[in-house]
């Protein structure tokens, strides 16, 4: 039976199965409307509609290990009343480029912000939403297409360029569930804090984010607290921060008047020479004293020691990159697309499948009652996938049953509690090959 219309009927079925499995966690409405926001819904019948290339899209991100013509197949990603018969692969890759990349990224953002804003609203620190904002690369295949687009890493000297062009890649991401609410990605010639201007006034109302010091600017953390609504910022302090002690709340908690640079003036002349701060400061055991900078100015409100506890949160994120790079991705070298506009649509399916598979953890979490990172990602996924090609040759009838029994077999992976107080160095297990690295010829020197 085609997969879409046994999922379909799933709906028919009461809580908690109800939408409860990947493909149902989005609305099939919000499908439709991403068809027609961006103008691409299917106006005649083809052997791939544009609805079935989304899922498509999103079976690529899941089967990795798979060529495209084989997901759609295993899928059963096909024109209904054909009878079985499945896409040639010309037909995969045009399909692919009619849909182009609108559709996928108005879904992802469409179904982020509903799922990461109810997330981060179930897992608050004091009446605050945790959020964190960092980025990262992504390799894409090595076409002329994508080098000219993306660029890459230069590697000093005459080395030239990085091996493969890469993607640069900011999100925002809810610290206390992995659920990605935003990102803004592109070539990776552009500064990762030109992508997280536009993910700081994105930030709701009554959250916290905590970031690293690499995105300490005074153009977006003023305007991050003049807009109101308590949303605030932590982060470590930079050493050559210039600042003036307004106030000393205790022992290494203290309220200052921070200064922001004249060059930032003479690029923004609306900001002010300075503004409220609070500086923390703490050491751990074995390590060096470290000093946090943050708007959390209350000291009542907001004690130093859950300040300095909490700002270890912004791993997280790191932790999330890792399931989605190492994990989803399977450590592949590249990406599969060729061209940009591929690739841009690549990426949005990874990350909406990534979510997908988040969320359901989430729900497992609150069935079991541990907080959502103490799902194994690893464990989830692979049930994950397993089931969703179970249900492309199952029943209807009995999709239900599975689907509780999906849930069930999750709690059987919750990871142990976090142990505090490791340390791991950074350091080279194994090196590298000692074979002459490949790299993209020099253009010839400018006359």
């Amino acid at each position: 039976m085609h997969l879409a219309s046994s999922l379909f009927q799933v709906a028919d079925f009461g809580p908690p199965e109800h939408f409860a499995y990947v493909r149902q966690a989005i609305d099939p409405e919000w499908i439709d409307a991403a068809l027609q926001a961006t103008g691409t819904a299917t106006l005649r019948k083809r052997r791939l509609p544009a609805e079935q290339v989304i899922w498509l899209v999103l079976g690529m991100a899941l089967y990795r290990d798979r060529s495209i013509v084989e997901v759609a197949a295993k899928l059963d990603l096909a024109l209904p009343g054909s009878r079985g018969v499945t896409a040639a692969p010309s037909s995969v890759s045009d399909a692919r480029s009619r849909l182009g990349e609108e559709p996928l990224a108005w879904l992802f953002e469409r179904c982020a912000l509903a799922w990461a804003r109810r997330s981060a609203d179930t897992h608050r620190w004091r009446g605050l939403a945790l959020y964190g904002i960092d980025g990262t690369s992504v390799r894409v295949p090595d076409s002329s297409a994508n080098r000219t687009h993306f660029g890459g890493h230069r590697a000093g000297g005459d080395r030239g360029d990085s091996g493969y062009p890469l993607v640069r890649l900011v999100a925002l991401m809810t610290l206390r569930s992995h659920l990605i609410e935003a990102v803004r990605f592109g070539p990776f010639t552009t500064d990762e804090r030109r992508y997280a201007a536009d993910l700081f006034a994105a930030l709701p109302q009554r959250s916290l984010l905590i970031v690293d010091r690499n995105f300490y600017a005074a153009a977006p953390l003023v305007a991050l607290q003049a807009a109101g609504g308590e949303r605030h910022w932590l982060m470590r302090m930079r050493k050559r921060t210039r600042y003036r002690v307004l106030e000393q709340f205790s022992e290494g908690d203290t309220l200052v008047e921070v200064r922001v640079a004249p060059k930032a003036r003479q690029r923004n002349p609306s900001l002010p020479k300075t503004f409220p701060a609070r500086m923390v400061g703490y050491q751990r055991p074995g390590h060096a004293r470290q000093v946090l900078l943050s708007s959390l100015l209350d000291p009542q409100v907001y004690p130093a020691e859950e300040i300095a506890a909490l700002y270890h949160e912004r791993w997280e994120i790191e932790l999330g990159y890792d399931e989605l790079k190492t994990e989803l991705l399977e450590q592949e070298e590249t990406l599969r697309s060729q061209s940009p506009a591929a690739v841009a649509q690549e990426i949005w399916g990874l990350l909406l499948a990534y979510n997908l598979v988040r969320l359901e953890m989430e729900r497992v979490a609150e069935e079991a009652q541990v907080e959502p990172v103490r799902i194994s990602f690893v464990a989830a996924l692979r049930l994950i996938r397993d089931e969703w090609l179970w249900c492309a040759v199952a029943s209807p009838g009995a999709i239900p049953r599975h689907l509780k029994r999906l849930r069930q077999d999750l709690k059987h992976f919750i990871l142990p509690q976090r142990r505090s107080g490791r340390s791991y160095p950074r350091a080279v297990k194994r090196k590298m090959s000692h074979y002459p690295r490949k790299r993209p010829s020099l253009p010839p020197p400018q006359p």
